[in-house]
């Protein structure tokens, strides 16, 4: 199958899930127009599945253990430099997000 790059803006927030094709590689983060953006390796016709992502401002305690990072973006003039992890264990990480 061919492989393609595909990019998933994030929001800016503790937590959060990003579905994308499984067998999915990140591959960077960083800012673009003053967002930021995760890219991957994805085979596009694979099924979806939800990846979690955690944000961490510089800083701010972080609360888990179960984290891989997968970069740094920095913006507003490096005022502002968020520290992006996904969540391993993401059946556990979807049970504690509903509360299960």
């Amino acid at each position: 199958m061919t492989k393609k790059i595909f990019k998933y803006p994030l929001e800016i927030t503790d937590e959060q899930v990003v579905e994308m094709p499984e067998g999915a590689k990140i591959i960077s983060v960083q800012t673009q127009n003053n967002q930021v953006c995760l890219w991957a390796i994805v085979t596009p016709h694979n099924q979806l599945i939800k990846r979690g992502i955690r944000i961490y401002g510089t800083g701010h305690p972080i609360d888990r253990e179960n984290l891989e990072y997968i970069g740094t973006a920095i913006m507003e003039n490096g005022n502002l430099v968020w520290h992006v992890f996904e969540v391993i264990g993401i059946n556990e990480y979807f049970m504690k997000m509903a509360g299960i």
